[in-house]
């Protein structure tokens, strides 16, 4: 294991349980405890070994920082819903049994579905959003993968964790040349670790994710009530939520930027990590 592995917060926090009614929740927390912490709601078919450490290190440095398993996910009990509503419920419950009163929300992918949600029905709970590689309920091609993208999800690969090399990245040298230190970086936490998603709750997430992305009859007028500062990142292609839609988040909420980078895909923020990092760690300073 190399020294920057071994000195990882990521790496080394302990994975710990908070019990919320009939479900035992799993989660790490570790980080500077001052200012407001911040909560990360992971993406579909992801768990807590797929958070990057090269992020949330550094973002570690400045506040508390809690990785989640949502219901269902990973060592985390309970049933998964099928409906982002019943998501943002649990992961309501889970930052409630942990204490917390008011939160940064951090949003990746299906996550960022559930961030929004949560803002929606728990505004008071919410100082600021992070939404990455995330689009808006009823967004621009979101209630289906594109026939190209979808089987991505099901590939059998050995090992297993190079199925989001394509999903992530873009397929130019840079981008491939990022996956692979990427990689790297999540496979470097050696004891400890987390369990795949159970195959139960990856068609409850799907089901949720297909939901959302159906057309809505009140279209985006929901963002309208998310009020908050929030910082919308995306890449410039991303395959699996259309970058288009990272657009229609920033121009109908009430408070957000947008951040697209260069020659990426659904994971530009593994792959453009630093810059990422200036910029949350700015936007959640201010």
């Amino acid at each position: 294991m190399t020294t920057a592995a071994m000195s990882s917060q990521s790496n080394t926090a302990a994975t710990r349980f908070v019990e919320t009614g009939a479900t035992r929740y799993a989660y790490r927390r570790f980080g500077n405890p001052i200012g407001t912490p911040m909560v990360l709601l992971q993406h579909f078919m992801g768990n807590l070994d797929n958070y990057d450490p090269a992020i949330t290190d550094a973002l570690a440095m400045g506040r508390e920082v809690i990785l989640t398993d949502n219901a269902g996910v990973g060592l985390s009990t309970g049933e998964a819903p099928q409906t982002v509503a019943g998501m943002a419920r649990d992961a309501a419950s889970l930052i409630d049994a942990l204490g917390l009163e008011h939160v940064d929300l951090f949003g990746f992918s299906m996550g960022g579905y559930v961030v929004q949600q949560i803002a929606v029905d728990r505004p008071e709970l919410v100082r600021r959003l992070i939404l990455v590689g995330t689009g808006p309920r009823g967004g621009d091609g979101m209630d289906q993968l594109a026939p190209d993208v979808a089987p991505l999800f099901g590939k059998v690969c050995d090992p297993q964790d190079l199925m989001w090399l394509p999903i992530f990245f873009s397929s130019s040298d840079a981008g491939r040349a990022a996956g692979r230190r990427f990689l790297e970086r999540i496979r470097a936490r050696s004891e400890d670790r987390d369990v795949p998603v159970s195959e139960a709750t990856v068609a409850a997430h799907l089901a949720a994710a297909r939901a959302w992305g159906a057309t809505a009859p009140d279209g985006f007028d929901y963002l309208k009530d998310i009020p908050h500062p929030t910082l919308v990142v995306n890449g410039s292609n991303d395959i699996v939520v259309a970058t288009i839609n990272s657009y229609i988040l920033q121009q109908n909420l009430p408070n957000a930027e947008l951040i697209l980078f260069p020659d990426s895909n659904h994971g530009s923020h593994f792959q453009f990590t630093d810059q990422f990092n200036q910029y949350v760690t700015e936007f959640v300073d201010r």
